[in-house]
């Protein structure tokens, strides 16, 4: 009898990305910042039915996933993503969270209702309003009792896991010392990533997944309306605001973070953004008549030890590959969220990754991380880079804090035939 990786592991045989899109990611507390994560759900939404030419009247469910709750309507968050981006009403809807895995989670969700006939297409949302994270007290319904009063930042407080009581930078720290990833080495990572997203945005490989956001309002016949009110004189914003060029000199400069090599420039950008896919059956795509963007071959979501979290791809990957019968130099792209830059080092090494196919287009430490929006915009971008780059196979992975790891395997079915 065959050993199976421990974990939710799964495959796939005709189950594809129909289309993606997102909106730009800004930076913490600029544009985006007052706007709820449900508005900007809705316009990634809305936007991947209008590239598509996707009728939302097709969609069987709508996942949508939200870490934070930023709203004082964050309880029906997927429900009206998917009323006012024109879902029928009585298509139900859901919430997922895993974290930093929570998008790829929900485009896994999506994956396994379509393999058991469940639905025939899903609308995926991530969305995430970093800035608009509370700050919070839950002991006071009660009263206020004489010198406990006690109100924290809730944003700050959750890079904390009591559990090996290490925090989200601590754990990279960890894996710095482990294997031995000097803050130079961290520095020149995260170099590399803001010159490759710069070197993207100029050569308009980014702009090709992201919707400007503008002013506009959301209506349902028979509901309150809603919208997105940019900030006076800011008529529109198209452009992931974090990427910015960000020498060596520059990083080796700035003070360290968690007490090691990682700082405020070699960590994942704290931004606000959003993100949405189209996951469908092999029908559906076939009677659609446009080329889908990959099909989703495999998925794993696995756990880790909490106080090296950042580990959490390098077993969701080997997970996807032992079950898809692959081999690592099979895969032509890799993207591993740039939670901190030595971490992602971490998992070079133990998979003894070639960087030439890590993240290409840069990534969170460059354009940043919204949390629950992240996994959607891996699998956007990796697609979008095998369609470009003409290669096969790609995996997008995340690590989660507590201790999991999560890895997406795609396929570009049409392997060799690189965009212009």
């Amino acid at each position: 009898m065959t050993t199976r990786p421990k974990g939710l592991l799964s495959q796939y045989d005709d189950v594809w990305l129909v289309d993606g899109v997102r909106t730009p990611f800004a930076e913490y507390n600029t544009v985006l910042g007052l706007i709820s994560p449900i508005d900007l759900g809705i316009k990634a939404a809305r936007e991947v039915f209008r590239r598509s030419s996707v009728s939302p009247e097709a969609v069987d469910t709508v996942i949508a996933g939200n870490m934070a709750q930023a709203c004082f309507d964050a309880y029906v968050l997927p429900r009206h993503i998917g009323l006012y981006s024109g879902v029928p009403i009585e298509v139900p809807a859901h919430l997922v969270q895993r974290v930093c895995g929570t998008g790829v989670e929900a485009i896994l969700q999506a994956a396994d209702s379509i393999k058991l006939a469940k639905a025939q297409l899903a609308l995926v949302v991530g969305t995430e309003s970093m800035s608009r994270n509370p700050v919070a007290a839950y002991t006071h319904r009660g009263g206020f009792r004489l010198g406990q009063v006690e109100f924290k930042d809730f944003l700050w407080e959750a890079l904390l896991d009591p559990c090996p009581n290490v925090t989200m930078g601590g754990s990279a720290e960890g894996l710095a010392k482990q294997y031995k990833i000097s803050r130079d080495e961290a520095d020149r990572f995260a170099a590399e990533s803001f010159a490759r997203a710069i070197a993207a945005q100029k050569s308009c490989f980014l702009s090709g997944e992201i919707a400007p956001v503008v002013s506009e309002t959301f209506e349902r016949d028979g509901y309150q309306a809603r919208g997105i009110r940019l900030p006076r004189k800011v008529e529109s914003f198209g452009e992931d605001s974090h990427v910015r060029p960000s020498p060596l000199e520059v990083l080796a400069k700035l003070p360290p973070a968690f007490g090691g090599v990682q700082t405020g420039g070699n960590s994942s950008g704290i931004v606000d953004g959003a993100a949405a896919t189209l996951v469908a059956s092999g029908d559906f795509v076939r009677g659609h008549g446009r080329p889908p963007l990959a099909k989703v071959v495999a998925g794993a979501a696995v756990g880790v030890p909490p106080e090296i979290m950042g580990v959490g791809p390098v077993p969701a990957i080997q997970a996807v590959l032992e079950i898809s019968g692959l081999s690592l130099d099979q895969i032509d792209r890799v993207e591993i969220n740039e939670a901190f830059a030595a971490q992602v080092l971490a998992c070079e090494r133990e998979l003894d990754l070639d960087h030439a196919k890590v993240n290409v287009n840069g990534g969170a430490i460059a354009i940043g991380h919204p949390l629950a929006a992240t996994g959607v915009r891996l699998a956007i971008t990796l697609a979008r880079e095998l369609q470009r780059s003409g290669g096969h196979y790609g995996i997008a992975s995340a690590c989660i804090g507590g201790g999991q790891g999560i890895a997406l395997l795609l396929e570009n079915t049409k392997p060799g035939n690189a965009a212009a």
